[in-house]
């Protein structure tokens, strides 16, 4: 069977370009004991993949030129050589960039289709939905009534973690990349307040005027001036998850930005970055109160689905660029 591949041509300088993937063909290596072949139908591109694809020191080694992209996907087995799982049956892994995938069976999850389309599995039932759980269920730790702000809030994880500040009871103020994601996030997911930080010069002035008691909770998905504003408005013992930084990812040098120590300091603020994975042990209580909610209608989703693999590359470029709304995903196949 012929496998169709996207690998790292070269490491991006600045914002990644089609260039920097090259797309290859070739057959399957022999399935041992206890492989699964998995036909992957959704792969996931997501922000962290950026860092990945540089070879700076960070949380996990970087992808090698001409190594295969790294990438949670879904799938149907295909063949297997595992009593864990059948022909048929619906899966999820961490297999990369790819439209066929060996994996042993203890790299694989089993997706329950009657709980919701198996697509969630990528994106409010999978590493998207559980961090926005675990960033601010714990670290942000919000009480009813307090103000949670949320950048990067039409992407999955800001939809997902300022819809969960909802449901607690927090007054929930999200920052979005154009009008339509505003009007998406106060009309459909529910928020108080929301803004569009492109015509916005002033994002200090703005969070004043949307946040008058100032901000208790911050989710950051984005970094840069947004969360120099922010920081300048905290209450006393104020609660900051860094989830993500995409306005940093392609710089090719570092920004100058106010020191927010003093800041930090003064307002006795908690910040506190963070990776999921550290939660890895919790994950099937987070996934489990997910799809509670989602089974409820508390929780609603977006999906930007873009078809076949060649296009995976365009699909990642896109969602660095702001093209996303909710989780983008690149459908593999039917």
């Amino acid at each position: 069977m012929t496998n169709q591949r996207v690998l790292l041509a070269s490491r991006p300088v600045g914002m990644p370009t089609e260039s920097d993937f090259r797309i290859v063909s070739g057959d399957l290596e022999t399935m041992a004991a206890g492989d699964v072949l998995v036909q992957v139908l959704y792969l996931s591109v997501d922000p962290y993949m950026r860092g990945r694809m540089s070879d700076a020191k960070s949380y996990a080694e970087p992808v090698p030129v001409g190594g295969l992209m790294v990438g949670g996907t879904v799938g149907r087995v295909f063949r297997s050589n595992s009593p864990q799982f059948k022909e048929g049956d619906i899966v999820e892994g961490y297999l990369g960039w790819q439209s066929l995938a060996l994996a042993s069976a203890k790299n694989l999850r089993l997706v329950d289709p009657s709980i919701a389309p198996i697509s969630t599995a990528l994106g409010i039932l999978g590493m998207p939905g559980l961090t926005a759980y675990f960033g601010l269920l714990d670290i942000c730790k919000p009480k009813a009534g307090e103000t949670v702000v949320v950048s990067g809030a039409a992407g999955a994880v800001g939809s997902y973690a300022g819809q969960i500040a909802k449901i607690l009871g927090c007054k929930v103020v999200g920052i979005a990349g154009s009008d339509d994601k505003v009007k998406l996030l106060t009309d459909e997911f529910g928020f108080d307040a929301a803004y569009n930080y492109k015509t916005v010069t002033n994002h200090y002035a703005k969070l004043k005027s949307l946040c008058p008691n100032g901000i208790d909770c911050y989710f950051d998905n984005v970094g840069g001036a947004i969360t120099d504003a922010v920081l300048g408005w905290m209450n006393t013992f104020a609660r900051i998850a860094i989830c993500g930084q995409i306005s940093q990812y392609n710089n090719t040098q570092l920004e100058l930005a106010p020191r927010p120590f003093t800041q930090i300091l003064v307002k006795q603020a908690r910040v506190e970055g963070f990776i999921v994975t550290r939660y890895f042990e919790r994950f099937e209580e987070g996934r489990a109160q997910m799809a509670q909610w989602l089974k409820e209608g508390k929780l609603r989703y977006r999906e930007t689905i873009v078809e076949g693999i060649e296009n995976a590359p365009k699909a990642f470029i896109s969602m660095l660029q702001g093209g996303n709304t909710g989780k983008m995903l690149v459908k593999v196949s039917d």
